[in-house]
């Protein structure tokens, strides 16, 4: 990194602007501060969007509940613990094939 006053890149900008181009940072200074900076010019790829799950894309538009989940909630709400692990035992026997 090479530092230069204002005065100086003004007179050589061209030849500042070729070592960027090599690929060299040339900070600018006034007054012995920093002030900008003269960088090699590099084109951003499209950020790469991650891959989504098919999981999530199965889960993401199911469409209106069977149930209102609101009264479930409020259901199971009212379950005792010890009850509502018999209930959900209960349940998963019943769904195994």
């Amino acid at each position: 990194m090479h530092a230069v006053g204002l005065f100086e890149a003004k007179t050589h900008l061209s030849e500042y602007v070729a070592r960027a181009e090599a690929g060299e940072e040339v900070i600018i200074t006034r007054h012995h501060k920093p002030v900008a900076k003269i960088v090699p010019f590099v084109d951003k790829p499209e950020p790469v969007l991650p891959a989504v799950p098919k999981f999530v894309q199965r889960t993401f538009n199911m469409g209106v509940p069977l149930v209102d989940l609101t009264q479930a909630n409020k259901l199971v709400g009212e379950l005792d613990d010890q009850e509502f692990i018999k209930l959900t035992a209960r349940l998963a026997h019943q769904a195994k094939p």
